[in-house]
């Protein structure tokens, strides 16, 4: 009877633990139903809210130009920089971005560029292009640099050499990244505030500029 009974005891305990198995497998396959459904439900929410919202741009202000035909060698800046802005384009690419309050721009600035902003509604006619930084301040090359303070809010360094300083001075560097954060929606002015960059020089047209179009943030 013992023996009977021991067998019987092997039968139901084997019989329960195969059920504890399959239900320990039934419960860790819900349980990762359940978390990819909680993964896909946030992935798919983030979503959404990038495609509500603009994302932080990045705008090129000026590009170097291995393939200008100006230049004279091939373009090696490890050697140095070639005078007179040769080898650099002038131009802000995109010339026109859109993003919402609370959002920043990056521009990046190549080729000795000055970034100059102006506040909503500021058009490139409105801009004093008469009055220059003197040269102590910024090097006089390209026309100089154009002082209009006029609705302007934001204004960057003078990337450029030595050339045209007076006294001379050495400024190395000519490229750099600057992060303009917008808060308030309106449309905004930016352009390159080196005088012979923003208008040509042979044409009188305006040139590298550009518009910042700040929605707001709902």
């Amino acid at each position: 009877m013992r023996a009977t009974e021991f067998v019987m005891d092997d039968y139901f305990n084997e019989f329960e633990s195969g059920e504890e198995k399959q239900m320990k497998r039934l419960i860790s396959s819900m349980i990762g139903i359940l978390t990819f459904c909680g993964i896909a439900l946030s992935a798919s929410s983030a979503t959404a809210d990038d495609k509500d919202r603009e994302k932080n741009v990045t705008v090129s202000f000026g590009q170097w130009d291995p393939n200008d035909p100006d230049l004279l060698a091939p373009l090696d800046r490890l050697v140095g920089d070639p005078a007179g802005g040769v080898g650099v384009n002038d131009a802000m690419i995109p010339d026109d971005v859109t993003i919402k309050a609370g959002d920043a721009v990056s521009f990046i600035i190549s080729g000795g560029h000055v970034l100059a902003i102006y506040d909503k509604g500021t058009k490139p006619g409105s801009i004093n292009t008469t009055v220059t930084e003197p040269a102590d301040r910024c090097p006089t090359t390209a026309g100089g640099v154009i002082n209009d303070p006029t609705d302007r809010i934001y204004r960057g360094p003078c990337f450029s050499t030595n050339v045209g300083t007076t006294p001379a001075t050495t400024i190395v560097q000519r490229d750099g990244v600057e992060v303009v954060n917008f808060s308030k929606p309106g449309t905004y002015l930016v352009i390159c505030a080196r005088k012979n960059h923003f208008i040509n020089s042979t044409t009188g047209e305006f040139q590298m500029f550009g518009f910042v179009r700040v929605k707001k943030d709902n």
